[in-house]
């Protein structure tokens, strides 16, 4: 494994409940992939572009099979750089609060500029087709209440829901979780349990972490809760 795409979605920095169990899995991660390059991209400090007319256009061009020129290629020069950033990792970590039942706009604006149509999908005569193959995910996140299975909040979370299929999607199979939860409904003593057991789980996934093998046709989404 050469790269590890850490991709950061809360502006808390040292104060981010979904960073000190993200720093669990790095530090066992590092040890285990003492080589892996880890390319850390926060959007919420990033200046991402903006989908305006032009990349629009150009989206819409791609979807009718068509190379871009001129304003649009130029447009579409900043979202290709990262596309290609993300496409040159072998696996990824997502680090991410739920924001109003879902995910921070940062996120979604990210996630809305890389999955374009012939980069991380495509349009088959038996349906869609996602490129990303042989790549796994880990995505981390802290929730103010509890959204566990069987608890009153879980068909609120649309973060999961959201991540686990735009990510199925483009063509990843080897998806997982792990949700610190609650952090906020019953009182910081209970969230730093939650969190303690929370980073348990991720050095544990660290450590038993394995490469995609090449050519897997599992279609299995993976999903591990606290």
């Amino acid at each position: 494994m050469k790269k590890l795409l850490h991709i950061i979605a809360t502006p808390r920095g040292k104060e981010s409940h979904t960073l000190k169990v993200s720093e669990s899995f790095l530090e066992a991660f590092a040890k285990k992939y003492p080589k892996c390059v880890i390319d850390t991209l926060n959007v919420t400090e990033e200046e991402l572009p903006a989908l305006g007319v032009k990349t629009v256009q150009g989206k819409y061009a791609l979807l009718s099979g068509k190379d871009l020129s001129g304003p649009l290629a130029k447009a579409w020069e900043p979202v290709k750089k990262h596309i290609g950033r993300f496409l040159s990792a072998d696996a990824y970590l997502i680090s991410t609060p739920m924001w109003n039942f879902s995910i921070p706009y940062p996120l979604k604006h990210y996630i809305d500029i890389i999955v374009q149509p012939r980069y991380l999908f495509r349009y088959t005569d038996k349906g869609v087709e996602g490129l990303v193959k042989n790549k796994k995910m880990l995505i981390i996140t802290s929730k103010g209440g509890d959204y566990s299975t069987g608890s009153p909040m879980r068909p609120y979370d649309f973060e999961e829901t959201y991540l686990h299929w735009i990510f199925s999607f483009v063509g990843m199979t080897d998806i997982s979780f792990i949700n610190a939860q609650p952090m906020d409904a019953f009182g910081p003593d209970v969230a730093e349990k939650k969190i303690e057991e929370a980073k348990v789980l991720a050095k544990k996934s660290a450590e038993e972490w394995q490469e995609v093998q090449s050519g897997d046709k599992s279609t299995e989404i993976k999903s591990g809760r606290t």
